[in-house]
C-alpha cells in the first residue's frame, strides 16, 4: 500500500472514523465546542493538537493494552472492533488513535516497525519466540505542519505493573518507546521500520505477526489467553 503524498483525512475500512463507535468514543473524550466538524484538516493549530493530545490519553488509558486473547480478523482491527472489544495491542490501538484524529481534522497515518523488548514476560517472550517483536505500530499526525509520531499504546496501569515510564504526548515531540525503564534498564530498541500507511495494511500486518510468532497464536485470528497485567502482578510476587 502506498503513502498518499498529502496528508489524508479519508474514513476507511480500519480508521473508520465515521462509524457510530468512533464518533461516540471523541464525543466522551473531547467538549462539543472544541470539535472541529468543517471540511478537510482543523485550521486552527492549537485546537488541533489539544484535540490530538487529548485523544492520546483517551485511547493509551481507557483502551487497556493487552497482547493476549486479541482480534486479529479485520474487523478486530478497525477501530470500530477495536471500541467493541474495548482492549488490544499496539496495532488495534494505534489504528484507533489514527481513526480517532481524523475525526476531527487530525491527518494521521499508521506506522509499523520490528523492535526488541527487553522487559516481556518470561510467557510473552516464549509464546513470541525471544525479544524480537515483529510489527510495532504506532501513529503518526500531521501537526503544525509536520508529521509527529504518537504512541499512545501501553497504558499507565500496565506502565506501572512493568516499571515501565509511561510515554508522555504533547502534539510537538515525537513520543516513542523510551530506551530504559524506570531502574534505567534497556526497554525496547528499534530494528526495522516497515513504514508508514495510510490505512492499515492487514495483509502485510496480520500475516507478519503470524508467520513471525505463531506460538502466540490460540486460533487462525485470535491471540492465545491470558494477561499482562497478571504475569506482572505474579512477577513481583
Amino acid at each position: 500500500m502506498a503513502v498518499n503524498q498529502e496528508p489524508t483525512l479519508a474514513a476507511t475500512e480500519f480508521l473508520d472514523h465515521t462509524s457510530a463507535a468512533v464518533r461516540a468514543f471523541v464525543a466522551e473524550v473531547l467538549p462539543a465546542a472544541d470539535v472541529f466538524t468543517g471540511e478537510g484538516a482543523d485550521p486552527d493549530p492549537d485546537r488541533a493538537r489539544r484535540n490530538a493530545v487529548a485523544l492520546y490519553y483517551a485511547v493509551r488509558d481507557a483502551i487497556p493494552y493487552e497482547v493476549y486473547g486479541a482480534d486479529l480478523t479485520r474487523t478486530g482491527l478497525s477501530a470500530s472492533g477495536v471500541l467493541g472489544h474495548g482492549f488490544g495491542f499496539c496495532v488495534h490501538k494505534s489504528a484507533l488513535y489514527a481513526a480517532a484524529v481524523r475525526a476531527v481534522g487530525v491527518p494521521s497515518r499508521v506506522y509499523y516497525g520490528d523492535v526488541r523488548n527487553h522487559l516481556a514476560s518470561p510467557r510473552l517472550r516464549e509464546l513470541v519466540g525471544g525479544d524480537i517483536f515483529r510489527f510495532h505500530s504506532l501513529a503518526v499526525v500531521r501537526l503544525d505542519g509536520r508529521w509527529t509520531k504518537a504512541t499512545p499504546v501501553f497504558n499507565k496501569m500496565l506502565c506501572k505493573l512493568y516499571g515501565i515510564r509511561p510515554l508522555e504526548f504533547d502534539g510537538r515531540a515525537d513520543s516513542m518507546y523510551h530506551p530504559y525503564d524506570e531502574q534505567n534498564r534497556r526497554h525496547m530498541e528499534f530494528l526495522h521500520v516497515h513504514g508508514e500507511f495510510d490505512d492499515v495494511p492487514y495483509d502485510l500486518v496480520y500475516q507478519g505477526i503470524k508467520a513471525a510468532h505463531p506460538r502466540l497464536f490460540a486460533g487462525s485470528h485470535t491471540t492465545t489467553p491470558g494477561s499482562l497485567a497478571a504475569e506482572a502482578a505474579g512477577a513481583a510476587l
